[in-house]
């Protein structure tokens, strides 16, 4: 089962304290705390891997050669701030937009 993260609803409508609960994929999200029956709402939180996802397996899943077995494309930064494509389709080069506006 997933572990959700809920924050109770303060009465001006931002979030305050925050808790974790186990609940089904189904379930209904919660709408009240279960201790005080404070108004709740469900938050996204940073998702974490599998315990079973060890380093060397999450690098090999991550490795260039599965990337573009799977169909990606790998850019890197070069000189000038041009990005090099080094696999997968598109163009050979791209330069990144200048920032500001």
């Amino acid at each position: 089962m997933p572990l959700y993260v809920y924050e109770v609803i303060l009465p001006d409508g931002s979030g305050g304290d925050t808790f974790e609960i186990l609940q089904g994929m189904r379930d209904e999200p919660l709408t009240e705390h279960p201790e005080t029956g404070d108004p709740v709402r469900r938050v996204f939180g940073t998702p974490n891997a599998p315990k079973s996802w060890t380093d060397s397996q999450g690098k090999s899943k991550t490795s260039d050669g599965n990337l573009e077995k799977l169909g990606f494309t790998k850019y890197v930064k070069g000189d000038g701030g041009k990005y090099q494509k080094l696999f997968g389709k598109g163009p050979d080069t791209m330069k990144r937009p200048p920032s500001g506006g």
